[in-house]
């Protein structure tokens, strides 16, 4: 497995912003590729306590480490218009050529219900999506060629503009996807693919539409990239990386769609209900690095070529300075 890479996945919702960009510098030093930051307006439940603005916080990763990094996932449809996310990622990629790349969802009504729009229905937001990257494609391509561009379509309008400030090449656009038909839709679309931690079985499928529309494109498959953001709780007990999963990210043993609860509030009532049993085969709970590894491995095998790690704990600098020197050396690449 050539190529493959592991990041460093900073919670903004669980850490404040200097203490963020300190985790993903130290994280850089024990090993770790690069970083992919979260983008919320409001935590999952009010234990996590964060919830600092992503644009900023790439900015400083940037500045104290010299691996690669994006939003996980940012919306582009609700809180920002397109064309600011265009403009915010083309001026990191110039400000740091070959580092930045831009990960973009259909959103949550968690983070995006705050401006007080409409919140439609799950198939109204991924059209949005795939229209809102259609405008920042033009706007990359705009700035390359220097030349106006417009937009007029569904959800979105852009009077004739471009990007002035761009880098020669455009950073990478990553669709954020867990379903068949929206993968094949992003291969079709973008440069790659972003997904969350599942049982190997589903996203093996997944991985398959994608590829299917990278070739109904015309593009090959092999040449996209396949980005997992994988999250675990690992301590040095077992009864440590439970409690720690239960407090700090039960949000991950809810088996039910969550795009549309609006509060950290309602999550917390909902967290209630979760338990130990409810994470299995969505998050791995273990003090065992090992087992860890082997996880990460049968994702690697699967074809992915970059993992970004969550440990859901508080226990971030152990945390990295155990899997910077027995998970991360041991993962075949």
């Amino acid at each position: 497995m050539s190529g493959l890479t592991i990041g460093y996945s900073a919670a903004l919702e669980q850490f404040d912003p200097a203490e963020a960009v300190a985790l993903a510098a130290y994280a850089e030093q024990h090993g770790f590729s690069g970083t992919a930051a979260t983008d919320h307006f409001q935590p999952w439940v009010p234990q996590q306590g964060n919830s600092s603005y992503v644009w900023n916080v790439l900015t400083a990763v940037a500045e104290r480490t010299t691996g690669d990094f994006g939003p996980g996932v940012t919306t582009p449809t609700f809180r920002h218009h397109p064309a600011l996310v265009a403009q915010a990622s083309a001026t990191l990629g110039l400000m740091y050529p070959g580092r930045h790349w831009l990960g973009i969802g259909a959103g949550e009504a968690l983070s995006e219900h705050v401006v007080g729009q409409y919140w439609p229905e799950a198939p109204e937001r991924i059209n949005r999506m795939f229209e809102a990257v259609e405008v920042i494609q033009k706007l990359f391509a705009s700035g390359i060629r220097h030349r106006d561009v417009k937009h007029d379509g569904r959800y979105f309008k852009l009077e004739s503009t471009r990007l002035w400030s761009m880098p020669a090449t455009a950073p990478e656009i990553l669709i954020a996807t867990g379903g068949p038909v929206t993968a094949k839709r992003a291969g079709r679309t973008a440069d790659g693919l972003i997904t969350t931690g599942a049982p190997v079985d589903k996203l093996g499928p997944l991985l398959e539409r994608f590829a299917e529309g990278r070739r109904e494109s015309g593009r090959r498959a092999d040449t996209a990239s396949k980005v997992l953001q994988l999250h675990l709780s690992w301590a040095a007990t077992e009864e440590e990386a439970a409690r720690n999963a239960l407090a700090e990210w039960p949000n991950g043993g809810m088996h039910f769609p969550k795009s549309d609860v609006r509060s950290p509030w309602e999550f917390e009532q909902l967290a209630k209900m979760v338990r130990p049993g409810d994470f299995e085969g969505r998050l791995l709970i273990s003090a065992d690095p090992d087992v860890h590894r082997a996880a990460i491995q049968r994702y690697a095998d699967l074809g992915f070529d970059r993992i970004y790690l969550h440990n859901v704990g508080r226990n971030q600098r152990e945390w990295i300075d155990v899997f910077g020197r027995d998970v991360l050396p041991k993962v075949v690449r």
